[in-house]
């Protein structure tokens, strides 16, 4: 069943080290572009995460973004960082020699100073793993919310294929009529004329004439195409750029029609598939 490009999923969980929360939101986009917003703690795995969602998902523009929230109760360990102290006790006493006073500093103001500070080492592989498991259930999530919005638009796409068969139906029924209704007004055209003319040579002339106005082969390979199209978005498959491409071929199948076209109706009938056809045509740029 073909997926539509568009979705979104959110999926959190909680641990020892607070409250993880991925976010993916995928529109449409003619290859796979892939977005990643990751906190500090889980930059390492930015290489790992893109192959995760290349093996998801295999079109459309994807914005993913973990976000973590340290628990209340989850005092991060911060160690002095000595070499930074040391120096900033040095240029502390270059200032006391230079001024020739004492400079009143507390030890709160040196623990306020940039760098002095620093986060303790902590393991950070088990986040690492809940990250992992965490991004692939919200990708199951949005696989789930882009399927069924796939089940919509194949609906639809049946629904235009039927339309489009309604349509070949018509013209095929209409089409002997059609010969037979030219035949007959050429020849009352020549009665009119009172003219001496060879039977033959109307005869051939009239051969071409059918010849050119002949569309079965336009409604086979209309029909035909629809029945490739019905095929693609029942595979489970990505499907977009295949059913573009029939697009493209529906078109021209029918802008054929519409120039052989000898009668309104047949014109009627090639305008309305062509406005089907690009009604399809909205519908798959959406399609994975």
């Amino acid at each position: 069943m073909i997926r539509s490009m568009t979705g979104f999923a959110r999926q959190e969980c909680q641990g020892e080290w607070g409250t993880l929360v991925c976010e993916i939101r995928t529109v449409n986009h003619r290859f796979l572009e892939i977005s990643l917003r990751l906190p500090e703690e889980l930059r390492a795995l930015d290489t790992e995460l893109r192959q995760v969602i290349s093996n998801a998902l295999r079109r459309g523009k994807v914005d993913m973004s973990l976000h973590l929230k340290s628990s209340n109760g989850n005092m991060s360990i911060q160690e002095l960082n000595i070499d930074i102290l040391n120096a900033l006790n040095a240029r502390l006493t270059a200032v006391r020699h230079t001024l020739q006073a004492e400079a009143p500093i507390s030890a709160l103001d040196v623990l306020r100073w940039p760098g002095v500070l620093k986060e303790g080492e902590r393991d950070s592989s088990p986040l690492l793993v809940t990250a992992q498991d965490l991004i692939t259930q919200t990708l199951i999530e949005l696989n789930e919310m882009r399927s069924r919005e796939g089940s919509r638009i194949h609906e639809l796409l049946e629904q235009r294929c039927a339309a489009i068969a309604a349509q070949v139906a018509v013209v095929k029924t209409r089409l002997p009529d059609i010969a037979n209704r030219q035949r007959e007004r050429i020849l009352a055209r020549l009665t009119t004329l009172s003219a001496q003319v060879d039977q033959d040579r109307i005869e051939q002339e009239l051969v071409i004439l059918a010849h050119k106005m002949d569309v079965d082969e336009e409604m086979d390979r209309l029909s035909s195409h629809l029945v490739e199209i019905r095929s693609v978005i029942a595979s489970n498959e990505p499907a977009g750029r295949r059913l573009d491409f029939l697009m493209q071929e529906l078109n021209r199948e029918a802008n054929t029609l519409s120039s052989k076209s000898q009668d309104a109706d047949t014109t009627r009938a090639a305008v309305e598939v062509k406005v089907i056809i690009e009604q399809m045509r909205e519908q798959i740029q959406n399609v994975e």
